[in-house]
């Protein structure tokens, strides 16, 4: 059953310690069924309450997950092996659209902005015990989630949208809950959840987002959460309409106990307009991140939610890192005054290579989407051989099965660095590489 490797260990943790290494390692693989809980206890000559005891260890963990009397077996995606490990090596001369950077040609410059805030830090230091929220911030974040509808409620701010996410959910959730995501979606999600002890539930996605009867069933079914991206999905680029967030809030006002959350990376690359969903359940939270229009590595994103949600969250941070440097998010609160990105300038950019692309795929017979954002999301018949063409053809693709759990196959381009000039032939190596065209593109 599980080969020349052998579990070790007396204590639950040195079990679980032994089935994690294994996993990360590659000696367990994804979908490998581990021995009956009284075999094992036999074999390592302990109790069987102790191999119970590390089994549940691991089931929180996101490493394995059990199905009754079909016994334990190492999840499909275990949460030690993360998703971004599913990638291609890029060889030199290899021209690289996987990465889902942003055009860093496009991001501002950010010395201004740090200078004016270090030198605030240098006349007022911030100290422990000081306001964790820079006022600026606050003030600009509220004024523009209440120019796209965004209901009212109190603003926090964390290191990045995942981190946000995060938090939102274990302040509401305990290990072995149901969390609807998109399917195909974020691969850092789908990494996210098991590792919280959660359980996955994909809901699948079109141009226009979430499906309201995938959603339906997954919240009739238990869900306690539901994750939905507003605009730019990763990967597929969808965006919630007007029409698809009427659908989908009659859905969440039959589930009013179910926790929201909407995130919304976008804002400032995505010149559609926002619908947003929150406010029809009683607990919700809207994120925006900054990494993709200002840059990755400032590592914030600011939040709003019910006000039950953003007090645990602000309550738990306390404990933990304490707050978000307040030099970072004044240096956000200035680029936002000083209005440094125009949106609807970086979503044109965008959208001429991304609508590009998949206009000229459509002409050679391809089907692919991205309705907004930088990515194209293209169904393959063959996701692995649609990968390995495509590198020898010298393009770098992202696998989709980096994005997906009960979806269709297919490869991710980002557009960010791809010029304008390169379209066609692009178009002609995808076309050479994926073949027939597959009926359906998503689940």
């Amino acid at each position: 059953m599980l080969g020349e490797y052998p579990i070790s260990g007396k204590r639950a943790v040195e079990i679980s310690a032994s089935v994690e290494r294994a996993v990360a390692e590659g000696g367990l693989e994804p979908g490998q069924l581990l021995p009956p809980m009284r075999e094992l206890a036999q074999r390592l000559g302990v109790n069987p309450n102790t191999v119970a005891a590390a089994y549940r260890t691991l089931r929180e963990r996101g490493v394995i997950e059990t199905a009754g009397r079909r016994g334990s077996r190492v999840r499909p995606m275990p949460a030690t092996t993360g998703r971004e490990r599913i990638r291609v090596d890029v060889p030199q001369g290899v021209r690289d659209v996987s990465d889902g950077n942003p055009d860093t040609a496009l991001l501002p410059s950010l010395v201004e902005a740090f200078t004016a805030a270090a030198a605030v830090a240098d006349r007022e230091p911030v100290l422990y015990g000081d306001a964790f929220l820079e006022p600026g911030l606050a003030r600009g974040a509220r004024s523009r989630f209440d120019a796209d509808g965004v209901p009212e409620g109190p603003v926090g701010v964390a290191s990045g949208s995942l981190d946000a996410i995060e938090r939102v959910l274990m302040a509401h959730l305990k290990p072995g809950d149901a969390v609807a995501v998109e399917d195909p979606g974020w691969g850092s999600m789908l990494d996210l959840v098991p590792a919280l002890g959660l359980r996955l539930v994909p809901v699948g996605v079109d141009d226009d987002g979430p499906l309201p009867g995938d959603v339906e069933r997954a919240l009739r079914d238990g869900a306690r959460a539901l994750v939905v991206t507003c605009r730019a999905q990763n990967p597929t680029g969808a965006a919630v309409g007007a029409a698809r967030a009427k659908a989908l809030r009659k859905v969440l006002a039959g589930h009013e106990e179910v926790l929201l959350v909407e995130d919304d990376h976008g804002h400032g690359i995505v010149d559609l307009p926002l619908h947003p969903l929150s406010g029809v359940t009683h607990h919700w939270a809207f994120v925006r991140s900054v990494a993709k229009a200002y840059g990755p590595d400032l590592r914030l994103a600011v939040f709003t939610g019910d006000s039950a949600t953003v007090d645990r969250v602000r309550g738990r941070q306390r404990l933990g890192p304490g707050w978000i440097s307040r030099i970072v998010q004044r240096a956000v609160a200035a680029l936002w005054s000083a209005g440094a990105v125009d949106a609807r300038e970086v979503a044109a950019s965008y959208g001429v290579r991304r609508d590009g692309l998949i206009a000229a795929l459509a002409e050679r017979g391809v089907e692919a989407h991205g309705r907004s954002g930088m990515n194209v999301w293209i169904p393959v018949p063959d996701e692995t051989g649609a990968v390995a063409r495509l590198l020898h053809a010298g393009w770098a693709v992202a696998p989709g099965a980096r994005f997906r759990m009960n979806a269709g196959p297919g490869v991710r381009i980002t557009v960010s660095r791809l010029g304008v000039e390169e379209i066609e032939a692009v178009a002609d190596v995808v076309a050479a590489a994926v073949g027939p065209v597959p009926e359906r593109y998503y689940a």
